[in-house]
């Protein structure tokens, strides 16, 4: 299942999901304000981060910039600790499925997540979303 982070002030957030819905994929949204995230989602993020803490955390945060935080000085629980206190500085919307994570939208890249099998048949059908019956169709 994909767990999507979101805000309610996010408009990337809104397209992401928007996104989702259209392409019938279902989600789980967890907004980052309304709950606590765990210490489990966090490590999950940091695992599936390529770049470490640069993708997720927003270094231009009002948080960062006022308490002048150094991320890179943290430990692993003082990092995971300051982010369940200040889940703002996450940037967003975060994406997570059980093999891969995407931090904003980018029209391009979230079509990892259409389902493989999906994906061979788009590429085998264009058409396949408003598949006429036609007889050429290789999908028939």
């Amino acid at each position: 299942m994909i767990t999507i982070y979101t805000s309610p002030s996010c408009s990337s957030c809104r397209k992401v999901k928007k996104w989702f819905d259209e392409q019938k994929i279902p989600y789980r949204e967890k907004n980052i304000f309304a709950s606590t995230l765990t210490e489990d989602e966090l490590k999950d993020m940091l695992v599936k981060s390529e770049n470490g803490t640069d993708d997720i955390i927003s270094n231009r945060s009002k948080i960062i910039k006022e308490q002048n935080v150094n991320i890179d000085d943290m430990t692993i629980s003082e990092l995971i600790k300051f982010i369940r206190e200040n889940p703002s500085v996450l940037k967003r919307p975060i994406m997570l499925d059980d093999r891969r994570m995407q931090v904003g939208y980018n029209s391009e890249e979230i079509r990892t997540f259409i389902p493989h099998a999906r994906r061979i048949a788009e590429m085998a059908c264009p058409h396949i979303e408003s598949c006429c019956g036609d007889d050429e169709c290789e999908t028939k």
